[in-house]
């Protein structure tokens, strides 16, 4: 059962004239909500969008211009790393893809306005990770604050460089060479993202992946990789693209499941596409589970992740917690780091984590 607070935010989302009927006390907790979400600015931008902001109580509609504000200063920020990249990277034969939010804001994607960001994704051949690093270097991007071991894990195992800080901006910088870990259980084939990917209008060398592809990677972003602190926005970016793209292109449901299978990611489609429906209404036709009927979990095993993922995505705020809302999340988790690494690699570095954190937190205590 959906908090009363999430279920009015949902419904903003989904259908803005909403607000229209709710009272001013309703409006407390579902800012709350939305602002542990980041959906706040999202909700702004949805309502300033539909001429509706006027109808919002002065009070609530302060922090929603506040929250509008904080995105429109990131956006900006995000849109001068984008440049920053280009000049340092755009002149090399290889290929430069923006992924996630940047490619939202970039492509000038639905899901982009009141979007917030953490830091710019972006993903380069494996064979030219090296060339990559060095061009980033010497434009400023360090991987500062990783030990030796840390340094060995990303570079061997992960899909990714270690995360790179600028020296002086402190913007961080994640370069991938694929979506997932070469580890996971999942193998996506890189090589056909970067085939499939399309120009970014007006960047020379900066691509964004093709429709299908970008809605798999924000799936398996999140139903495959555990990162559910930001899981209600990221479903309401999938909510968004599917909407999106499915209006442009008729064809576009059946190029989508097609991929999907192609790509090895139809599991984490299936996620998306049963949790977009059940929190977003998200309008998916029942030919596309037909499609996908080989890829839905054994019934036991999908009575479990209902279970997880209907705690899970929801906001991390008491107002939406439950008792078993902490022991889900915690599973999610679990499973996230079991998808990506096998066992005899995982439970060595799980332990290894383990003590760095606690000798890390000794460091921390202040002497008696």
């Amino acid at each position: 059962m959906m908090p009363r607070a999430l279920d009015h935010l949902l419904t903003a989302l989904t259908q803005p004239a909403a607000v229209e009927s709710l009272q001013l006390s309703d409006w407390d907790p579902l800012l709350r909500v939305a602002r542990a979400a980041s959906l706040e600015a999202r909700l702004h931008a949805l309502l300033e969008e539909q001429g509706l902001l006027a109808r919002v109580p002065a009070r609530p509609r302060r922090h929603l211009a506040a929250a509008g504000k904080v995105a429109a200063q990131q956006h900006q920020r995000m849109r001068w790393e984008v440049e920053q990249v280009h000049e340092a990277l755009g002149a090399r034969e290889a290929p430069v893809v923006i992924l996630k939010g940047a490619a939202y804001l970039m492509a000038d994607l639905p899901c982009a306005p009141g979007r917030l960001f953490a830091d710019l994704d972006i993903m380069v051949p494996r064979r030219a990770l090296e060339s990559t690093e060095r061009a980033l270097f010497a434009r400023g991007w360090l991987a500062q604050g990783h030990d030796e071991y840390d340094q060995t894990y990303y570079r061997r195992w992960m899909h990714e460089l270690p995360p790179l800080t600028h020296i002086r901006r402190k913007s961080v910088l994640d370069v991938h060479h694929t979506i997932l870990p070469p580890t996971a259980r999942l193998a996506p084939d890189p090589d056909k993202l970067f085939a499939a990917a399309r120009p970014l209008k007006g960047w020379c060398n900066l691509l964004v992946l093709a429709p299908a592809d970008m809605v798999l990677h924000s799936a398996t972003h999140l139903f495959h990789d555990g990162e559910l602190e930001n899981g209600l926005r990221d479903l309401a970016d999938l909510d968004a693209l599917l909407r999106h793209f499915a209006e442009r292109d008729s064809g576009f449901w059946e190029q989508l499941t097609a991929r999907a299978f192609e790509m090895d990611l139809a599991r984490p489609l299936y996620y998306a596409l049963r949790y977009g429906r059940e929190f977003l209404a998200t309008p998916i036709p029942d030919t596309v589970y037909a499609r996908l009927s080989p890829a839905r979990p054994a019934t036991p095993l999908l009575v479990v992740m209902d279970a997880l993922f209907r705690r899970g995505l929801k906001p991390h705020h008491w107002i939406c917690d439950g008792p078993l809302s902490g022991t889900a999340r915690w599973c999610l988790y679990v499973r996230s780091h079991y998808l990506r690494m096998p066992l005899r690699l995982l439970l060595p570095h799980l332990v290894r984590k383990a003590i760095k954190e606690r000798r890390a937190g000794k460091r921390e205590q202040p002497d008696p």
